[in-house]
């Protein structure tokens, strides 16, 4: 018999019958061989590669298609690719993408993998320090969210079936009432609500009964043991736990640390610490086993280990996350779905059926906990509710732990259908009834002017100026500079240092304590700190200012920046341009997720709003002051263009509090229409504009001027010879505001933000020494 076709059929080997071919079909002659070839009677799904290749490609042709119809709902992909799987679970073996038993075991080790790694950016991910710096109302909702319905799911099913093993039923009962931190962290992601006060408090409360969770799965694990081996082997379990412990947090993490530490960011040593990292998360399974721990507590207490964060959390996550999420994840989602078989709801037993009312008396407990306690914390009625959705909503990490559990035999097929479905069903019904109840920019409804219209002459003015980079902390301290306060007059300035949520899933908040030394945490923004601690003290009894960091994503910055502004009363945002330039006029850099976030903030502030132009229109810094009489002196050139309407009020507003020092030279040039036939201007604004006009021309302090311009083209020539005299250029966003003045310029606009005459001035078709800013009066919002 030819080696080839010799089959090896070995007896019943622990658990079953293995039957091996030699040599292994791997990688197939190709498709044209295959149709041509004259004796070759192959599949090509004989080959393994290649029918690995046409599994995926089917996975994410149906994921897509599934998630094309419900992303309509907003539901996550997760729910897709579960669906795919059920929709592609083989008949039998003629099915198109299978060709036998084994190829859907190579699926399920590559998804395995996907988990494993899964499991290991999440450790990443997480800081359990900030588990001991939780608030109470956090510690008790995660806490309780899982000891009482494990109570209840214990005692229920142990009245039903009092025969069983308790330990066995404990166990069971803790994979049910479990919480798990990435689900939830996920759920928050998708729903845009991770920096919110519900978000966090969700994520702080996820993040303890996660905790919790770890524990008591540890504890099950030793009682089911003890049902199966004895005492005396768990108490060497627990041994060998306790040294696995200690290993880590005295051995391994300061290690890490020490190697974090002492490598520079950019070498190449770097890169072989990331290596090292990996390698270890490939053997930390088998490693944990020598400790007797299941295999997957290996990668999740490794990711723990590894310091969150930069440099190596982040470079970590950036390396292996998109091929994570992008192709192991959704395979082990779709090869779970496959298993579920629904043929096993035929066979009933007293067991399936306590089991499941279990599950299901868990999930009611969950929910009724979270919802008293929010309800206790005098939290509205609808946040109560979607956090009570929040805390029960489960995903890929329950997947996991049941297909664990039905792989190791603890649960039967039937069980493990039926808790595929309710997973997804929760994972269908939990992001719709979040969304509908829980809408964080109802905050931002203020009936409150917080304008700077509306302050009093001599009323502190409550400033927010955004950082980015470096580069935006001179321009902030200089617009500051320009606007000259006062004892009188005086200025509150809150900084916000906008992070980037890189390596980790908790998104912090840091207000930095002037009193308080440099924490690890104050690192972020350390020279931020140091530049205004500076420009205070330049400034004493008129300025006071706080730095605080934001460390979130990019597209929920705005909840920072929208939190911040109510908390503190501000009246105006500063927020700096996506775009800046080099003294040349070339464009030095561009950030799309600045100007998403700026279209955001005007269209969310609970105040008014300031976009500051710079670049190769440059703010510089003339001020001085006489240290003997604290008098002020500067050589500012300022200029307000006035058109009409609420935006340019406001910036007239602003420059009539800047003209309150005499050495600052402030011009108001009013641009009319010089054909005013068909301009039509609100009755209410007419009246309004004219009372502000009046109180501006009878100032000493300002210069009054009139122009006319027939339409875009003169005005745009007008404001060429405005742009070489002054430093400072302040206008309205009159956003979507039609004028004769404007008449052809809106098509070539092409930064609608900053309205159109702010882009007009911010064009390379402008020379000048100068810096912009772009003013937007509150939004009264009613929805």
């Amino acid at each position: 018999m030819s080696i080839n076709n010799l089959a090896f059929n070995s007896s019943k080997i622990h658990r079953g019958e293995v039957c091996l071919k030699f040599p292994p079909k791997v990688v197939s002659p190709g498709l044209p061989a295959l149709l041509l070839e004259q004796g070759i009677k192959d599949d090509i799904r004989d080959y393994s590669a290649p029918r690995l290749q046409l599994q995926m490609f089917a996975f994410y042709v149906v994921t897509q298609a599934i998630h094309f119809l419900l992303k309509y709902l907003r539901l996550p992909l997760f729910v897709s690719q579960i669906l795919a799987g059920i929709i592609l679970r083989p008949a039998d073996d003629r099915f198109l993408i299978y060709r036998s038993e084994d190829s859907v075991s190579v699926l399920g080790t590559i998804g395995g993998l996907g988990f494993l790694f899964f499991l290991f950016l999440s450790g990443v991910k997480m800081d359990v320090s900030l588990t001991f710096k939780s608030g109470k109302k956090a510690v008790y909702i995660g806490f309780l969210t899982v000891m009482l319905p494990l109570l209840a799911c214990l005692i229920s099913v142990h009245v039903l079936e009092p025969k069983g093993d308790l330990r066995h039923k404990f166990f069971l009962a803790v994979s049910y009432s479990g919480t798990a931190f990435p689900v939830i962290h996920n759920l928050l992601s998708d729903t845009k609500i991770l920096n919110s006060e519900l978000g966090r408090l969700g994520l702080s409360a996820a993040l303890v009964g996660d905790m919790v969770t770890l524990v008591l799965t540890l504890c099950s694990l030793w009682l089911k043991s003890d049902a199966e081996v004895g005492t005396k082997r768990v108490l060497q379990d627990v041994g060998w736990t306790l040294l696995f412990i200690v290993i880590v947090v005295f051995v391994l993490r300061p290690g890490i640390k020490w190697m974090v530490k002492h490598i520079p960011e950019t070498s190449q040593r770097r890169d072989l610490c990331i290596y090292l990292v990996i390698m270890a998360f490939m053997i930390s399974p088998r490693f944990t086993q020598l400790f007797h721990l299941h295999p997957k507590f290996g990668p999740l207490i490794l990711g723990l280990v590894v310091p969150d964060g930069p440099p190596l959390g982040s470079a970590l996550v950036e390396m292996l996350d998109p091929i994570v999420s992008g192709l192991f994840l959704p395979i082990f989602a779709t090869t779970c779905g496959l298993r579920l078989d629904f043929k096993s709801f035929k066979r009933n037993s007293s067991f399936t059926n306590h089991q499941t009312f279990g599950a299901l008396l868990t999930l009611v407990v969950k929910f009724g906990v979270s919802l008293v306690l929010a309800m206790f914390c005098k939290m509205p009625m609808s946040d109560s509710l979607a956090l009570a959705f929040i805390m029960v909503s489960k995903g890929i990490v329950e997947v996991g732990y049941y297909s664990t559990m039905y792989d190791s035999k603890v649960i039967s097929k039937r069980v493990y259908a039926q808790l595929i479905i309710m997973i997804l069903l929760i994972a269908i019904i939990v992001p719709i009834l979040v969304k509908w109840l829980y809408d964080p920019s109802r905050k931002y409804l203020c009936f409150q002017k917080r304008t700077i219209m509306n302050l009093k002459p001599n009323q502190e003015l409550q400033v927010l100026g955004c950082v980015h980079v470096p580069g935006n902390v001179n321009s902030i301290i200089n617009l500051l500079n320009v606007c000259c306060p006062t004892k009188e007059s005086s200025m509150a300035v809150d900084v916000l240092h906008l992070v980037k949520l890189r390596g980790r899933a908790t998104p912090l908040f840091i207000a930095h304590n002037k009193q308080t030394a440099t924490t690890s945490d104050q690192l972020y923004s350390e020279n931020v700190v140091i530049a205004f601690e500076q420009f205070e003290r330049d400034n004493p009894n008129v300025i006071s200012a706080n730095v605080f960091t934001a460390v979130s994503p990019p597209n929920l910055m705005y909840e920072d920046i929208c939190n911040l502004a109510m908390d503190h009363t501000t009246s105006f945002i500063i927020l700096p341009f996506h775009r800046r330039w080099y003294i040349d006029g070339n464009i030095e850099s561009e950030d799309q997720t600045i100007r998403s976030l700026n279209s955001k903030i005007l269209e969310m502030a609970p105040c008014s709003v300031g976009i500051l132009v710079e670049g190769h229109h440059k703010l510089t810094s003339c001020t001085f002051r006489d240290t003997s009489s604290s008098q002020r002196y500067s050589s500012y050139n300022i200029v307000v263009i006035f058109m009409g309407g609420k935006d340019d009020r406001e910036a007239l507003a602003l420059a009539k509090r800047i003209s309150q020092d005499e050495s600052v030279s402030l011009t108001v040039i009013h641009l009319k229409p010089k054909n005013s036939l068909g301009y039509i201007l609100a009755e209410n604004d007419r009246t309004l504009d004219d009372a502000m006009l009046r109180d501006i021309k009878g100032s000493v302090n300002i210069r009054y001027l009139e122009e006319q311009a027939k339409d875009g083209t003169a005005t745009s020539t007008y404001l060429r010879t405005v742009a070489e005299e002054y430093q400072l250029i302040i206008v309205g966003r009159r956003y979507k505001c039609e004028d004769p003045q404007t008449v052809g310029l809106e098509e070539w606009c092409e930064f609608e933000e900053i309205g159109i005459i702010g882009d007009l001035l911010s064009s390379s078709y402008f020379i000048g020494n100068y810096s912009l800013l772009i003013v937007q009066q509150q939004q009264q919002r009613t929805d």
